[in-house]
């Protein structure tokens, strides 16, 4: 019986593999089809007969709405499953651009932005749906080639818009193409083997919280958050038939997944809320603070950088985008290095962080103090490659602190700490530029040292409590 327990941990490989394979699919569409339209968005909305201030109002709306909405979506995807929430995030994002491609008017183009604003969470939930299928040890893995796939699909999508943006009506047919785009990738998900994901999903548990795995043919018996064969084909059978499942408890324990779609809208929003709660209250404040520090300090490098690079080497604007596209492929490439530099460190996330954040931060002041062009190419090939691999750790970090039962509230929240730093980078990026050119990279400096000192402070505290002790979020409710 034993052996039986420990074949079913590694079952399919191949099966899996096509469904991550697939999940990269729906990544690279996914931001290749937005990037299509955002370059076109400011000179549409001018086009409309938009002010300079009402076009910078309505360009807000967007991250104001996923500001607020990042956190609830994913926490509804703990709550009522990955398929249901990325099938709907997908549909309603179509729709907004559908909306976006018949608006004739200012009035239209803010209201196709509402549902993109709020359900535009497709690449959070494909996230969550990964560390879901895989282990924690090669969760980082996976994870660095889904950015990699997502990224490729951004650097592309701007050069097809554009191509189509000459034609007559070109931006609509952006936008169409756009949501045809997403159509499509819910068309993906639906013909994903779910039935198979949630094999994974259990088996994945098993193996992350049980203390040896497999040894001498033999599983442990001590499983904390997973759930061994008897409760498989339960789990199994209440996701393929929602309306089939109690909302008790699971004798597996996973309880993030509950409450079905078709449960009343009170007790979904109680669930959602809990979660929330749990994560707000957690002591996970240094994980999300690094976040924003480190986002804002990012977002200054490239605040003006193409103003920074005329004013202090007379660069043509050209050869600036030049550069950009450069640091942008290998930000995108980067995500590959992900694994293996994590298999350097032996699944070490905390040193891990504290270096990319400690090479981020020398990077940033390097090319502050930039005396050449040549010094600016060099800090931008390896600013791209240690803000990928930072990105992916303190992600890898937060599901390991708090569980992944609530991936989805806590990839949903990190995405909100990000956003608030899309709110907060420009402005002050606007009060460092009136010092000098050099003022907001000079300002990221002191924040990633910051983030630095806060990481040199809180690891051991991390480590003398052991990364494995979370917030236990799945058994909250």
């Amino acid at each position: 019986m034993n052996n039986q327990k420990c074949s079913t941990l590694f079952q399919k490989p191949r099966r899996r593999t096509s469904i991550i394979q697939c999940i990269y699919v729906v990544g690279f569409m996914d931001l290749f089809g937005v990037s299509m339209i955002i370059p076109l968005l400011s000179h549409h909305v001018k086009a409309l007969g938009a002010s300079p201030t009402v076009a910078g109002i309505v360009g807000s709306t967007y991250g104001i709405l996923q500001l607020f909405s990042s956190t609830i979506v994913g926490s509804w995807s703990d709550v009522v499953g990955r398929r249901y929430s990325l099938l709907t995030c997908l549909l309603l994002s179509a729709l907004g651009y559908v909306l976006l491609g018949m608006s004739t008017s200012i009035a239209l183009f803010v209201l196709s932005r509402i549902p993109v604003g709020l359900f535009k969470h497709s690449l959070s939930i494909c996230r969550a749906l990964l560390s879901d299928l895989v282990s924690e040890s090669e969760r980082p893995l996976v994870m660095g080639h889904f950015n990699a796939a997502s990224s490729v699909g951004f650097i592309l999508g701007p050069v097809v818009g554009g191509y189509l943006t000459e034609h007559e009506g070109g931006f609509y047919t952006s936008a169409f193409t756009c949501a045809a785009i997403f159509l499509t990738n819910a068309g993906l998900v639906w013909m994903l083997p779910w039935s198979e994901t949630l094999i994974h999903r259990n088996d994945t548990n098993s193996s992350n919280d049980t203390s040896k795995v497999c040894h001498d043919n033999n599983c442990n018996k001590s499983v904390q958050n997973g759930s061994h064969a008897k409760s498989h084909s339960s789990v199994s059978a209440a996701e393929t038939d929602p309306g089939s499942r109690a909302p008790g408890k699971h004798g597996g324990g996973l309880r993030w997944r509950e409450v079905s779609l078709l449960q009343p809208a009170w007790k979904q929003l109680s669930s959602v809320g809990s979660k929330i709660h749990m994560v707000a209250s957690s002591d996970m404040w240094d994980l999300f603070l690094v976040r924003l520090l480190m986002a804002i300090a990012i977002m200054l490098y490239y605040s003006n950088f193409s103003l920074a690079m005329e004013e202090r080497f007379s660069l043509k604007p050209k050869v600036t985008g030049y550069l950009i596209s450069y640091s942008s492929t290998l930000g995108a490439l980067a995500g590959f290095l992900v694994g293996p530099v994590t298999q350097l460190y032996g699944n070490n996330m905390p040193a891990l962080l504290l270096h990319s954040t400690v090479l981020t931060c020398s990077l940033i002041f390097l090319y502050a103090a930039a005396p050449s062009v040549w010094q600016v190419l060099l800090t931008s090939t390896f600013f791209a490659i240690s803000t990928t691999i930072g990105r992916t750790c303190i992600t890898d970090l937060e599901l390991q602190r708090g569980g992944v039962q609530a991936s989805g509230t806590l990839i949903g929240a990190g995405q909100s700490v990000t956003a608030v730093g899309r709110v907060l980078a420009p402005l002050l990026s606007g009060l460092a530029q009136e010092f000098s050119p050099c003022g907001p990279p000079s300002l990221g400096v002191v924040l990633a040292l910051a983030a630095v000192g806060l990481l040199l402070i809180r690891i051991p505290k991390w480590n003398g409590r052991g990364m494995k002790k979370t917030v236990k979020l799945g058994n909250s409710e």
